[in-house]
């Protein structure tokens, strides 16, 4: 059923394809959702996920909401990848099998109104910065570990991106010389010691060990049961070594945000996705205090680290607001 009462003139669909799950988010003109749909990004029949997919979500939540397409001012939606953000192509996304996706032209031909893409990470950090924890900032960076670990940042109300593509790819700054081995080849990213993937790694081998009997209980060896809030039952349940494994991967996240402070002066820095959601104000404190060791002096009282507010509406909302930033431009 539709959340709020649909009295806008103009409604807007948040889309958010990063991750396993796609969610789209139908809104009124105040950004109030009205109804959200979630799906696995990839089909179950042939583990595929094409726009053909996409454009039937978002057909399924404007029937939930009882808005028609005629009725949509426009469509914002957060792509993972390469982008080419005023052509509104996925240049690559390899988690998605994607190249030269013409996105926004097909969302505009299918539902007869404007869409923009964007980074997700941006569109999080915008979202964050219209509706959640950095509102009125005046540089606000979003980190967020993940699967990967993705960065954005707002700039006096815009976004921060190159000429023809996002950028703060933070989950590629070297971080540990001749460290571990990153999903992009090289060696000692920050992905590599602070991602989720990361971190389940470390447990896994923990579990394999003797050293984790809770979440061996909660998850066994299997990576691909570790999920964020297994960690943090883990630890609440006396999980000594899965804390100081996480406590390491956010001290690494910290030594890294301590850098970005000397090189973009943010007065707000956001940490979001499902390891700080599920353990926020461990990740709060281990960041802060680990980013205290690395910045100068006439830098320690300019910005504050804090968690964000608005969990898996994040994207889907910030990319809605965007798509209005953008279109009435």
């Amino acid at each position: 059923m539709p959340e709020t009462a649909a009295a806008s003139d103009r409604f807007w669909v948040g889309f958010d394809l990063g991750g396993t799950k796609m969610l789209a988010i139908v809104t009124d003109d105040k950004f109030q959702p009205i109804a959200r749909k979630r799906r696995k990004t990839r089909s179950e029949e042939d583990n595929s996920i094409g726009m053909g997919r996409v454009i039937n979500t978002i057909e399924k939540v404007l029937e939930e909401s009882g808005i028609t397409a005629d009725r949509l001012a426009g469509i914002g939606i957060g792509c993972p990848g390469m982008l080419e953000l005023d052509r509104g192509i996925v240049r690559e996304a390899g988690n998605l099998g994607w190249e030269n996706v013409p996105v926004q032209s097909q969302l505009e031909k299918a539902f007869g109104c404007p869409a923009v893409i964007l980074n997700d990470v941006d569109a999080g950090v915008y979202g964050e910065y219209r509706f959640g924890a950095a509102q009125k900032a005046h540089t606000a960076l979003g980190v967020f570990p993940g699967t990967g670990v993705g960065g954005g940042m707002i700039y006096e109300g815009k976004i921060f991106r190159g000429k023809n593509c996002s950028c703060l790819e933070v989950g590629h700054m070297q971080v540990m010389a001749d460290g571990p081995r990153c999903s992009c080849g090289r060696q000692g990213c920050l992905e590599s010691v602070s991602s989720r993937l990361a971190i389940s790694a470390a447990a896994a081998q923990a579990v394999f060990r003797g050293q984790a009997p809770k979440l061996a209980d909660l998850a066994g060896t299997d990576l691909g049961n570790i999920r964020s809030g297994m960690l943090a039952e883990a630890i609440k349940k006396g999980d000594k070594v899965i804390e100081q494994i996480v406590k390491d991967a956010a001290a690494h996240l910290g030594t890294a945000i301590g850098g970005l402070v000397h090189a973009l002066a943010p007065d707000v820095i956001v940490l979001g996705g499902g390891l700080v959601e599920a353990m926020p104000e461990l990740y709060v404190e281990q960041v802060t205090a680990a980013a205290k060791k690395w910045v100068l002096s006439a830098y320690a009282k300019t910005y504050e680290i804090v968690a964000a507010k608005l969990g898996d509406d994040a994207v889907a909302l910030g990319a809605a607001a965007w798509a209005e930033a953008t279109i009435a431009a």
